[in-house]
């Protein structure tokens, strides 16, 4: 049976100190979609559990330099029904949109979904694509970092004792760009990704693209960021050549295993389809900026 400690504090600099000074393994709590999985699973058994949902600064979305700070506890729900950040950023809101059920959506999190570091996590390719920042807090401060330097392996994180993200910063899009992101999953719905993979790309006014990012998940311990597979749309009209050579640089980059849903083969060849479809997707929205 477990025995942990449960505090919900008011403020970041109470909930830190309460990390920081635990006797053993302590665990945040935001939406709880995995970690009550786990806890009744016997997966985990931490001396403490500090639930964050009880700080404003966590759980609420804001506008910041043309972007939007969001914090690390808003839920799926909550940020499905922001128009400006669905309007803006359609791609990060889909990502996080397909995690889980109706009810799932209610409680889930961004900050929740990092750090459990799955490396199937629906929300993290896009975010990366977005090139998406975290603030994170610990008994030193507090300091920035990208979201693809969190998760360092399956289940595994860079925080260090005491850390915990408060909120993360989507920057402002650019005005002819778009973004989006696509998964394969088995079934319809509610399944974990095969391969998922986010784009953003950035036209000229010429239809040229300018800038991109594109990020798998699914493929490899952690989320990639692939530089080649962006670097095959720069310059270009994303023309059919240069969604070949998007798709040829998305498999080469592939680091996947077999398991029970899907072979190497299988993912290293769909993560090639589903980067040309996304960067598809994109491109449509950038061109209705």
């Amino acid at each position: 049976m477990n025995t942990s400690q449960y505090e919900a504090p008011a403020s970041v600099d109470d909930a830190v100190a309460l990390l920081a000074n635990a006797k053993g393994d302590a665990r945040v709590l935001a939406g709880g979609t995995d970690l009550l999985v786990q806890l009744r699973a016997g997966m985990i058994d931490p001396a403490l559990i500090v639930d964050i949902k009880k700080i404003s600064e966590m759980t609420t979305v804001s506008a910041e330099k043309g972007g939007f700070r969001i914090g690390a506890a808003v839920t799926g729900a909550e940020l499905n029904e922001n128009d400006a950040v669905k309007s803006a950023w359609p791609g990060v809101v889909e990502a996080f949109d397909l995690i889980g059920s109706t009810q799932v959506q209610g409680r889930c999190s961004l900050g929740g979904n990092l750090c459990n570091a799955s490396p199937a996590a629906d929300s993290v390719p896009a975010m990366i694509a977005a090139d998406m920042t975290c603030t994170i807090a610990g008994p030193k401060g507090r300091r920035e970092a990208s979201v693809g330097s969190i998760a360092t392996g399956p289940g595994k994180t860079s925080l260090a004792k005491g850390e915990m993200i408060v909120s993360f910063f989507l920057p402002a899009q650019n005005a002819k760009g778009g973004d989006a992101y696509l998964r394969f999953i088995p079934r319809t719905e509610m399944d974990i990704a095969v391969v998922g993979v986010g784009v953003n790309l950035t036209l000229g006014d010429d239809g040229v693209c300018t800038a991109a990012r594109v990020s798998l998940g699914a493929v490899a311990p952690t989320a990639l960021l692939v530089d080649k597979a962006a670097k095959a749309l720069i310059g270009t009209k994303v023309d059919d050549a240069a969604m070949d050579k998007l798709a040829a640089a998305a498999s080469a980059a592939c680091k996947p295993i077999d398991d029970k849903r899907g072979t190497i083969e299988f993912r290293t060849k769909v993560a090639g389809v589903m980067a040309r479809r996304a960067a598809a997707i994109a491109l449509d929205r950038a061109r209705s900026n």
